[in-house]
């Protein structure tokens, strides 16, 4: 036992050692850290908001130590606006990660990839192909159908309280899946569930990410395991829909299809494996799906929440479809309380919290502070968007009506809103996600009357990458007038 106790006091001697070694190297605030875990006890289920508290005290630009990594954690508009823009090229990579190696491919996918030729050319394969404003608006016949399907299926309920979370994770789904895939696949039920899982899994803090030497804990924990379960049944689901598209006919050119065209023309200047190809497609899985459809479920939780809110969102749509029975994406570009009630909520709820860490290419000077190459950076967007210099002292209320005379937008230029991230690593999706979420929104307070079965007004949050709601939302519609 005293062997064992001394073992440990020597352990801790060598870790302090190594601590200080090089300290002055970062000059920025930080909290007190324990011994081999540095911060990591302090981020608690929920990140994004342990984060935020942490930078009241140590300021918009703080560094923390999740076990031997140093990260700095960016928590203001204006620190953002350093890390994404005044030096955008010096942060533009990705650090490695087990939960990336594991999940993602090994980081082959648009989102993870470290920063350089491969990433430039996947990510333009996925713009030119599926995400630009003339494919999005291509897309345009599948969405409406889509909604159409969901609104049936609302109305099919009658006055029986309905799982609107499956229903809008559903429809987000089969959009996804006409639109990159060519074609719905019957995934069945299970799919949310692996889609639940992958989230949860990318939001996990692994041990051995951190503390290499005591990666030993993730086995024994049994996270290497869920890891391993998680990319296996992942990777049955993605195979079989490359498998699908290699045995067709070959008529339809789906987003599938233009990457194996690629694969097999070597058109990037290298060579693009199975694996690659896999981790795309899991890439408009991950970033279309959950996020679209968390993002509406948000929307609904504060509107029910605010009974005037609705009201006024619910007058402006059937006024400018009156007398029509859904709401096309021409007749939204004229709502402008149903775009304030969008930014509001990705305000207050970014689908994504925490932006996937960035990490310095080269030293930098930041702020004063020197920064070497190597360190890794967290931008906190819930702390952006609750703000009090930036939104005033109502920062945490749900009050889309700031909005209406605010020329800020979240497309990356205005820093104190940005949900899909800004800089050379902003979400290429972003035109795909709203256009989807504000017809949806648009159609579902157009076609009916809600109201909830529970009290929305604290409302839990889940635990993962992408925070939803902890419990599905269950509703209850009333057709209007507006349909009979």
């Amino acid at each position: 036992m005293i062997l064992f106790l001394c073992l440990i006091v020597f352990i801790t001697i060598l870790f302090f050692k190594k601590q200080t070694t090089g300290k002055n190297s970062y000059t920025f605030a930080s909290p007190p850290r324990l011994p081999l875990i540095g911060n990591l006890h302090q981020l608690g289920q929920h990140p994004h908001r342990s984060l935020c508290y942490l930078s009241h005290r140590y300021g918009p630009l703080m560094l923390l130590h999740f076990g031997s990594v140093p990260v700095i954690v960016a928590s203001t508009a204006e620190a953002a606006r350093d890390i994404l823009k005044t030096h955008d090229a010096v942060f533009a990579s990705r650090p490695r990660s087990k939960i990336f190696e594991k999940l993602l491919y090994n980081s082959r996918n648009m989102a993870s990839a470290p920063y350089g030729e491969y990433w430039r050319q996947m990510k333009s394969v996925s713009v030119i192909h599926l995400l630009s404003n003339k494919m999005v608006g291509s897309y345009r016949q599948v969405r409406q159908e889509e909604i159409g399907l969901m609104m049936e299926k609302i109305r099919e309920s009658g006055s029986s309280p309905m799982n609107l979370t499956k229903i809008l994770s559903c429809l987000t789904n089969d959009v996804i899946c006409r639109v990159a895939l060519g074609r719905k696949y019957g995934v069945g039920t299970d799919f949310k569930e692996m889609i639940d899982r992958l989230m949860r899994q990318l939001g996990t803090y692994t041990v051995g990410s951190f503390v290499p030497w005591l990666g030993w804990i993730d086995w024994i924990s049994g996270l290497e395991a869920r890891l391993e379960k998680t990319a296996n049944d992942f990777d049955k689901l993605l195979e079989r829909i490359v498998q699908d598209h290699e045995d067709g006919d070959g008529n339809k050119a789906d987003f599938v299809d233009v990457l194996l065209a690629v694969q097999r023309e070597n058109s990037v200047g290298f060579e693009i494996d199975r694996s690659s190809i896999k981790a795309i497609i899991l890439d408009a899985f991950v970033g279309g799906t959950d996020t679209s459809s968390t993002l509406v479920e948000w929307e609904m939780t504060e509107l029910l929440g605010h009974p005037e809110c609705m009201k006024r969102l619910q007058d402006e749509v059937r006024t400018i479809c009156k007398g029509k029975s859904s709401v096309s994406e021409d007749d939204v570009k004229d709502m402008k309380y149903l775009k304030a009630v969008v930014k509001e909520t990705l305000r207050l709820h970014p689908p994504v919290p925490l932006m996937v860490p960035h990490q310095s290419r080269d030293d930098v000077k930041l702020r004063d502070n020197y920064v070497p190459a190597g360190t890794q950076v967290v931008v906190n967007l819930w702390a952006i968007g609750r703000e009090a210099a930036t939104w005033g002292p109502d920062e945490n209320a749900f009050r889309p009506e700031r909005h209406l005379d605010s020329s800020a937008d979240f497309r990356g230029q205005d820093f104190e809103l940005i949900p899909f991230g800004a800089g050379r690593r902003m979400c290429p999706g972003i035109s795909f996600a709203v256009v989807l979420n504000e017809v949806v929104l648009a159609n579902l307070v157009h076609g009916f009357d809600w109201q909830s079965t529970e009290d929305q007004t604290d409302v839990a949050e889940s635990i993962g990458s992408v925070i939803r709601r902890m419990d599905p939302l269950y509703v209850i519609a009333s057709s209007t007038t507006v349909l009979d």
